[in-house]
């Protein structure tokens, strides 16, 4: 029973923060990574960041690299996606999921070898 979900999405102005919380259960933080996606209408799910927090490996897409920061807190069973300087086109629903510890482009993007994928959140940030 692998569950994931994501919260902490809203309405922000451009050039401000929010958090997002996956929280999971069904497994432990030591047993699978945390993958962030997004996906906007018309285009095709996008990686984000993801977290290996055994190795603490982190990646993160070029396009929020330097304005986000993932975080686990395995005590709690949540990832945190914390998103700065937050831009327009940033604008999406929020997914998290479980995959592999290795954290790279080619086993994280795609999100192909991903499980648990909730509901997910919406974020939607104004110009």
């Amino acid at each position: 029973d692998v569950q994931l979900q994501a919260s902490g999405g809203g309405l922000v102005q451009a050039g401000s923060s929010l958090r997002l919380s996956c929280t999971v259960s069904g497994f432990t933080l030591d047993d699978y990574a945390i993958g962030w996606y997004r996906q906007v209408p018309g285009k095709k799910r996008e990686g984000v960041s993801c977290m290996s927090t055994p190795d603490n490996i982190k990646y993160y897409e070029d396009s929020v690299k330097g304005r986000f920061t993932v975080s686990s807190d395995i005590a709690k069973n949540t990832v945190y996606l914390q998103m700065n300087s937050l831009k327009p086109e940033d604008t999406a629903t929020y997914y998290c999921a479980a995959g592999p510890l290795k954290c790279n482009f080619l086993t994280f993007y795609g999100g192909d070898y991903y499980f648990g994928w909730g509901q997910g959140t919406l974020v939607t940030v104004s110009s």
